[in-house]
């Protein structure tokens, strides 16, 4: 069997967190990776740098906001930007699919909502109702899917610090717990909790808390998630805090799935 790793990690800019990645990718070396918040037009993603480390870059983004990109050290059979299915907004610098042979890989970056009571959360649901209706309409549970991507969702209680305090925030509130549940129900595993299942490991620590790494103050939002035919061949899954503690790091930090293909 070959050995293939794929990682997910919220980059909140691309172009600041290279000395990151590089650094990051050439003591951790993965198959795919996937990158959310890249902030950064097409015209100006540092795919050059990428290709200097063997990757195949897709990518969409906007200034300052949103962007996702797949890059990927195997050849790749297609790719999808956006939902596809007419609606505005379309989600192009906010999802990203391809192929790579047999082997489906959806990326998305899900939006935060900014408050339970704002017309972003339900945006927020409206994504979530939409990624359903795209894994209905486009793929089959029998398939080798991996759905990864800074979700903005803490699934449970061990998911975050302090959870008593956050049943009001739209990344912990029930209802958008109960629905990302939901749309994981298609066929979806958490594959990190299959081999972690003990609390207090999260992938997010915020700037605003002050030593929120030290003191390991965080969430867990960034997700990798498969269908029983990659669940089957996982060996691994974790979190690597690592680089949430280098210079000038992100907020995030990788999630790093294995498995023997």
């Amino acid at each position: 069997m070959a050995r293939f790793t794929i990682a997910t990690f919220n980059v909140n800019s691309v172009r600041s967190r290279m000395p990151i990645l590089q650094k990051w990718l050439s003591d951790h070396p993965v198959d795919a990776l996937c990158l959310q918040e890249t902030k950064v037009v097409n015209d100006d993603f540092p795919e050059a740098d990428f290709k200097a480390m063997g990757f195949r870059c897709l990518f969409r983004g906007e200034k300052s906001y949103n962007g996702v990109a797949i890059l990927t050290k195997a050849p790749l059979d297609g790719f999808v930007v956006g939902f596809g299915d007419g609606e505005e907004p379309e989600g192009e610098t906010r999802l990203l699919r391809a192929r790579i042979g047999d082997f489906c890989m959806v990326n998305t970056y899900i939006p935060q909502g900014k408050a339970i009571d704002h017309p972003d959360y339900r945006y927020k649901h409206r994504f979530l109702d939409r990624m359903k209706a795209l894994f209905d309409r486009e793929y089959l549970v029998s398939e080798k899917i991996v759905w990864v991507g800074d979700m903005n969702v803490a699934p449970t209680d061990i998911d975050v610090t302090s959870p008593e305090k956050k049943r009001d925030h739209p990344c912990f509130a029930p209802d958008i717990q109960e629905h990302f549940e939901d749309v994981k129900a298609w066929g979806f595993t958490d594959l990190f909790r299959r081999y972690r299942p003990d609390p207090g490991e999260f992938s997010f620590f915020d700037y605003r808390v002050k030593n929120s790494l030290e003191k390991n103050i965080g969430w867990r939002i960034d997700h990798i998630l498969v269908t029983p035919a990659l669940e089957k061949l996982a060996v691994d899954c974790y979190i690597d805090r690592e680089p949430r503690s280098w210079e000038k790091p992100s907020d995030h930090t990788p999630v790093v799935a294995v498995f023997d293909l």
